[in-house]
């Protein structure tokens, strides 16, 4: 671990700002655990890091860290960016093209010894796996190297907080879980409050261990990522967290919900406090019975036939109809995703074929 990095910091967030389209309204709190801030483009994401960081001004609110107040529009307090202690990574980077690797790395010790500028240089270069790269100007380094000379530079003035906007999004593949990884690495030492905007839903979900779900301004759900994936608050906060399948949800007097959508009667084990408008379940909790013994229980399962697939290298997508065979390939109930090794062992089952909607499995939603 640097030296320096510890534990029990806190960022305390309350700002307002109006933007041309909406209003910014945020309030949280992120302490050691990083933050994930996933939304829509246009959602106000970056606009929000860039507050934080001091780069833009809020019209009212609030930003403290650890204690200290950064901003505070009834105190009429400003700190400056360069003295907020906070290290951002930019979504493009913004490395100095006339500067080396090392230079960009060390422009903000410029105002400590040449020991200790050594020193931090050495441990970062070693921490971002930029060896050998020192000398090198932005111009000759891949994407990924960049992107790690960004986040050693956000490193070096050893911040008391870290916000990254984007830090995946300008990468191929290969190079992006080659930086997840670093990030991964460098998370689980700094613990200081990390916030990483994104608007990918899985870069969220492996990166964050809390999560902020914004739209149009607004904290639309927040808390531990295993919660608001399991439970999303709103059908906003479900599809934006990736659900597919929703229909309209009535309650019935012996407890079950009504499907409207779906003309089926279902168990859930979740309540919630206001009347439920809308019932979800997520495409990869859809389960398939491979045999469907006579007798057998049919609380949650359904008769359904194949519409259409799509696949990726391990995984199929399969569109279903409910009840019936679709009259069109446009005309499907609910989609579901497996892998291809359980695919194989079903996809020759005579229809109908069974699919089971477990009740811890499916969530409500109130209007």
């Amino acid at each position: 671990m640097l030296s320096g990095w510890r534990g029990d910091m806190a960022l305390d967030v309350q700002i307002e700002k109006k933007l041309p389209d909406f209003e910014l309204n945020v309030s949280f709190s992120a302490s050691e655990a990083p933050l994930s801030i996933l939304g829509p483009s246009g959602a106000g994401k970056t606009m929000l890091l860039r507050c934080i960081a001091g780069l833009e001004q809020p019209g009212r609110g609030r930003v403290l860290l650890n204690g200290r107040v950064l901003f505070d529009s009834d105190q009429r307090i400003r700190v400056p960016a360069r003295e907020r202690r906070i290290g951002m990574v930019f979504q493009h980077y913004a490395l100095f093209p006339h500067r080396t690797v090392a230079e960009n790395i060390a422009f903000g010790l410029l105002d400590r010894s040449r020991e200790e500028q050594a020193a931090r240089l050495s441990s970062l270069i070693t921490r971002t796996h930029l060896e050998g790269l020192s000398e090198r100007y932005p111009e000759a380094l891949s994407g990924g190297e960049q992107q790690r000379t960004a986040l050693a530079r956000a490193l070096a003035i050893d911040p008391e907080a870290l916000l990254l906007d984007e830090p995946l999004s300008s990468l191929d593949t290969h190079l992006r879980s080659q930086v997840e990884a670093q990030l991964q690495e460098t998370f689980a030492a700094y613990r200081r409050p990390t916030l990483l905007v994104t608007h990918n839903i899985e870069e969220a979900y492996r990166l964050g261990e809390q999560l902020l779900v914004l739209s149009r301004g607004k904290v639309a759900a927040f808390g531990p990522k295993e919660e608001v994936f399991r439970r999303p608050p709103t059908r906003e906060v479900g599809q934006l967290t990736g659900c597919k399948n929703f229909s309209r949800a009535r309650m019935n007097a012996d407890g079950t919900v009504e499907a409207l959508d779906w003309n089926c009667r279902l168990r859930v084990e979740q309540t919630i406090s206001k009347p439920a408008a809308f019932l979800g379940i997520r495409a990869h909790h859809i389960d398939f019975l491979e045999s469907m013994p006579v007798g057998a229980p049919s609380e949650n399962v359904l008769p359904c036939w194949l519409v259409r697939t799509s696949e990726t290298p391990f995984r199929i997508t399969l569109y279903l109809s409910f009840h019936q065979p679709a009259a069109e390939t446009s005309a499907y109930d609910l989609q579901a995703e497996v892998f291809k090794e359980k695919w194989q062992r079903f996809r020759s089952l005579p229809y109908p074929w069974h699919a089971r909607l477990s009740p811890d499995s499916l969530f409500l939603m109130p209007e």
